[in-house]
């Protein structure tokens, strides 16, 4: 398994940016697919984005397209969430997930890291 470490949550404010990280470790990560989820109070966790291993592919959930950018750099074995225009909506534990392939459910996701809070105030 790859055991995950996210960072960069935090607090801003409507319209605002934030660069969450994800870094990797065990498990070859350069031929993982990488997925960010978020789960916000009294809610399901869901999909966000997700990267192929060569970072070819992505696929981001509708509601954060054109908003939101997933990347990776196998390099560092770090997988990057950059989140513009940010909306209170947006106001979540998110959370980086390893799978071997790039899917948009949680269905054969089986490494998590522990989360970061992201807030969003109006």
């Amino acid at each position: 398994q790859v055991q995950l470490v996210e960072s960069g949550g935090g607090s801003v404010q409507a319209g605002g940016s934030l660069r969450l990280s994800c870094a990797a470790s065990g498990r070859t990560f350069s031929r993982s697919a990488m997925g960010w989820f978020r789960q916000a109070p009294g809610k399901e966790r869901e999909f966000v984005a997700t990267i192929s291993w060569s970072g070819r592919n992505t696929y981001y959930a509708d509601a954060v397209k054109g908003r939101f950018t997933i990347s990776r750099d196998n390099a560092k074995n770090t997988v990057y969430l950059q989140m513009n225009s940010l909306k209170p909506e947006n106001t979540a534990v998110y959370y980086c997930a390893a799978n071997r392939f790039a899917t948009t459910t949680r269905v054969g996701y089986d490494s998590w890291g522990q989360g970061t809070q992201v807030t969003v105030s109006s």
